[in-house]
């Protein structure tokens, strides 16, 4: 049964193009493709090439679709003489809500989500893709971010802690915030595409459905990631990440109770003033 969410996190400029985007999907439906390779972009001219040859390496039936938010460098012509499908957009969508552009256009039955500033070869990406057709429904890189350091750094601690709620500590800081990561289309069906746009909210109902979710391989992406500039000492994404998990963890406890469906043992809290 699919979930159906009612929120608005990050609005969407381009409201009007998404709704063209299932009809993209629609065309062509022979030769449908088992891989979707979805890659947002913005201004990445110097990677996507590489990017594009690598995904379309992964597995013999594949579709590329390079989702271009805002981008004024030529990324779009460079993916599309690669061989990747473009969705263009005039004005940037907002963080991760390519991934849902992406996932409404795809039609393969394995999603597999990659960034468009770091180029990961194709050998490194098969994993998700084998793990999603043995029958993972979300795959997941097993990267926790550093977790050495004494003061632990927030979006690895939210991680953690959003994890320990759902009672799955084994996956320690595996998070679908992290890239690659990779979908069944049972999950797609389950989640819907609206809160992919929000990833830590889509992991918390992947695994509060019942979904079979692994954490597969490790790929140190933290070392990968292009530097953001910060403004003063601050990530610009942080904050953003960080509520991301809030507004996951919200969710959770409104599926249980305000202890997340754990006792409160023999407490009479009445009795306290």
């Amino acid at each position: 049964m699919r979930t159906r969410l009612h929120f608005s996190k990050r609005p969407i400029k381009d409201r009007h193009p998404l709704r063209d985007v299932r009809q993209r999907a629609k065309r062509n439906h022979h030769d449908v493709p088992i891989v979707s390779v979805i890659v947002p972009v913005m201004n990445e001219r110097k990677t996507i090439g590489a990017i594009v040859r690598e995904a379309r390496q992964v597995h013999r039936s594949v579709e590329v679709l390079v989702v271009a938010n805002g981008c004024t460098d030529g990324t779009s012509s460079i993916a599309r003489r690669y061989g990747a499908t473009v969705l263009e957009y005039e004005n940037p969508l907002g963080h991760d809500v390519g991934r849902t552009v992406g996932a409404q256009a795809a039609r393969g039955k394995v999603l597999l989500f990659i960034d468009g500033d770091m180029i990961i070869s194709a050998k490194e990406l098969r994993p998700f893709v084998d793990a999603v057709l043995s029958g993972t429904d979300v795959a997941l890189n097993q990267y926790s971010g550093p977790v050495n350091h004494k003061q632990a750094h927030p979006v690895v601690l939210a991680k953690h802690v959003l994890n320990g709620m759902l009672s799955r500590s084994d996956l320690k800081g595996a998070s679908m915030t992290a890239v690659p990561h990779a979908l069944s289309r049972k999950a797609l069906n389950i989640l819907g595409s609206e809160c992919l746009s929000v990833p830590p909210l889509a992991l918390t109902i992947a695994v509060h459905s019942g979904l079979k979710v692994a954490a597969v391989r490790v790929l140190q992406v933290g070392r990968m990631n292009r530097k953001r500039t910060k403004r003063g000492s601050v990530d610009p994404l942080l904050n953003i990440i960080v509520s991301d998990h809030m507004q996951a963890i919200r969710w959770l406890m409104e599926q249980t109770n305000e202890r997340n469906g754990c006792g409160d043992l023999y407490r009479e809290r009445n009795r306290v003033r």
